[in-house]
């Protein structure tokens, strides 16, 4: 049985090695039936919103999204704010998986509402908590 049941992850992340280790650590823990990987803010965008109409529903609605900061084309910032600036997004939980300790990337993750903040690389007890929480805090 999945800890999440039938959860969809997206996963936003560009680093190929990063990508292979979040979704073998996935695995390996049965944590998720459906994980759905793109690899630039860009691609995460037009996954979650219909770009040529803004006010439909969201196409691909996951549970929870994993979140690189540090992303090609639109940075994960951006993408953070889009999701949660919009009322068709702003309830999914996001959990930011970055390599940044930067102070200003932490603080202002939170600003914008994100769920969790782990920095890589992360203890699967760490990762499987942050998870837990956003979606029991966010879809209770």
């Amino acid at each position: 049985m999945d800890i999440l049941g039938k959860a969809e992850i997206l996963l936003v992340e560009d680093n190929p090695v990063d990508r292979q280790l979040t979704l073998a650590t996935l695995k390996k823990h049965d944590f998720a039936s459906t994980v759905h990987v793109v690899e630039d803010g860009e691609q995460a965008l037009e996954y979650l919103f219909n770009k040529d109409n803004h006010d439909a529903q969201v196409d691909n609605e996951p549970r929870v999204i994993l979140l690189d900061l540090k992303l090609p084309k639109v940075d994960g910032i951006e993408v953070l704010k889009t999701i949660k600036l919009d009322n068709r997004t702003k309830n999914i939980p996001v959990i930011v998986l970055t390599s940044s300790a930067e102070e200003f990337d932490i603080v202002k993750s939170y600003s914008l509402g994100v769920s969790g903040y782990l920095l890589k690389p992360f203890a699967f007890s760490e990762f499987q908590k942050a998870v837990l929480e956003a979606i029991s805090t966010n879809h209770s």
